[in-house]
């Protein structure tokens, strides 16, 4: 359904180091910045990407919203929340660990970014 996300942030750099780290927990690569300044993550078929906001005002995240991070496995949802963590984030919500959905049992882990945006790393379990 979806080919993107895209996030704002004030400093790229910051972003980078955070992003970077979450991304190598997961067995993804560093993002790569492409012609427009943009920072770009590609891993499993998808993009994420992170940009200073076109119409010049400061990034801000947004109430209510929350970006997805599929995961492989609890462990991996564990070491992409310590990474987070490690490199700038604000572990927030509930600790790492499973709760029960609509769909079946979940594990969860939440963070918010340097910039104030809210992640949720996510393992369906079977």
């Amino acid at each position: 359904m979806f080919t993107h996300v895209m996030i704002g942030s004030n400093d790229i750099t910051r972003s980078k180091a955070f992003y970077d780290a979450l991304f190598a927990a997961i067995g993804g690569k560093p993002g790569t910045v492409d012609p427009r300044g943009r920072l770009v993550y590609a891993h499993n078929g998808g993009r994420f990407l992170i940009t200073t906001p076109i119409d010049g005002k400061s990034a801000t995240h947004a109430n209510g919203g929350t970006i997805g991070f599929a995961m492989a496995s609890p462990a991996e949802t564990e070491a992409w929340h310590k990474a987070g963590v490690a490199h700038g984030g604000t572990a927030i919500e509930d600790p790492p660990g499973v709760r029960e959905g609509p769909s079946g049992k979940l594990y969860l882990a939440y963070l918010r970014d340097p910039d104030g945006n809210k992640l949720c790393g996510l393992h369906r379990m079977g």
